[in-house]
Formats: C-alpha cells, structure tokens, sequence
C-alpha cells in the first residue's frame, strides 16, 4: 500500500483542483418529449428474432441509489412464476423471454432522465399478436400501480437478502475493472456507499 500510494501521488498530484461542483444537467427535464416519440418503430433484425421493447423516459432515479425503486419494478416485470406476465404469455405460445430494468449507465441513468425498458423475445405467433402483447405488459403494471407497494415489503426484503448474498460471495473481479467502478461510485454515491451503492438495497420507502 506505501508503494502504491507513493506512485498515485507521484502521477496525480499535479493536477490541479479547480474547486467546482459536479455538473448537474436536472435543469434538461423531458429530453424525449418531441414528435418522434409515443411512436411505435418496426426494425428489420440482422438475426431471424422477432424482439418487442417497450421504453419509458423516467425523472431521474439516481437519488434513490438507497431505495433502487426501478430494481424493485424490473423484479416484478421479470419473475417467472404463477401470475407473471411471462408465464401468461408462455401460456399463449406468444414469449420465450422477457426481461425489464434499467442499466444504471451514463445512457440510461444520469440526473436528466432515467430509461426503463421492457423487452419480450417473441415467437412466430407473438410477432403476430404483438399489439396484445404490449397491452398484456401494460395491463400488468396498471394492475401493480393500482395494487400500490404497500403490501409489497417481503418481496423488496427478499430482494435485499438476494442482492446482499450476491454481494457476499461474488467472485473477485479484475483490478483495473474494480477501480473503475469504484471511481464511477465516488461521482454517485456518499462516502459511506462507494462499495455497495450500486448493488445493494438500504431502505424500503413505498412512496418513492
């Protein structure tokens, strides 16, 4: 550590500090809300894969690094059990896959806007019935913002355990790799979150 150190204040101590906040670009609100959007795009693929995204433009949700409420969400969205929209859909012979959540990149999260995305993988007889498609996955969050998360508190504690074993006993990851992320922490989270702020749950608040 005295070595590494000695090397870091050789190579960085030379650059100066300017004193300036971070930037924050809050004041950007609605980057998508132009004509091209609220619009359905049909993309011939490279591979033969019939894919259905649905994508939201969000408020920012990178304050609530404690809560993740879009971890919470793409949870529900993704389960596989009795009652999920992809067992239902596999019910119909419509979905093979389905995945939903937010990536918590510079694209995806930032203090302007945050994206949340649903994507189906469809079979031959989804893509024809696409258009039900996309109102099943619009049914099942109306129903989940009409049912509200009050009841909900077990399954954000068992997200929370899940993440918390996950985060126990990863494996070790590269150096270089690890310093990065931690560097990308440091720009988010508060000093006492830079090694867990990114994968851990803290606290439950159903009104965020």
């Amino acid at each position: 550590l005295d070595t590494l150190e000695k090397w870091v204040t050789e190579i960085f101590s030379e650059i100066p500090n300017n004193g300036l906040p971070k930037p924050s670009f809050g004041h950007l609100t609605q980057p998508f809300d132009t004509p091209e959007f609220h619009k359905l795009y049909r993309v011939v693929p490279v591979r033969k894969v019939h894919s259905l995204t649905i994508t939201w433009a969000l408020p920012p949700q990178e304050q609530y690094y404690r809560v993740k409420p879009l971890h919470y969400i793409s949870w529900l969205v993704g389960h596989e059990g009795k009652g999920s929209v992809l067992s239902f859909l596999r019910k119909k012979f419509w979905a093979l896959a389905l995945y939903g959540g937010n990536g918590e990149t510079g694209f995806e999260q930032n203090s302007t806007y945050s994206i949340f995305s649903i994507s189906v993988t469809l079979t031959d007889e989804g893509y024809k019935h696409f258009y039900e498609v996309a109102h099943v996955v619009f049914q099942y969050l109306k129903m989940l913002q009409k049912r509200g998360p009050d009841q909900r508190q077990v399954i954000w504690e068992e997200i929370q355990k899940i993440e918390a074993n996950e985060f126990h006993y990863q494996e070790q990851t590269d150096p270089v790799d690890y310093v990065e992320n931690l560097c990308e922490n440091m720009q988010l989270f508060q000093k006492e979150d830079f090694l867990t702020g990114d994968q851990l749950l803290f606290e439950y608040k159903p009104e965020v």
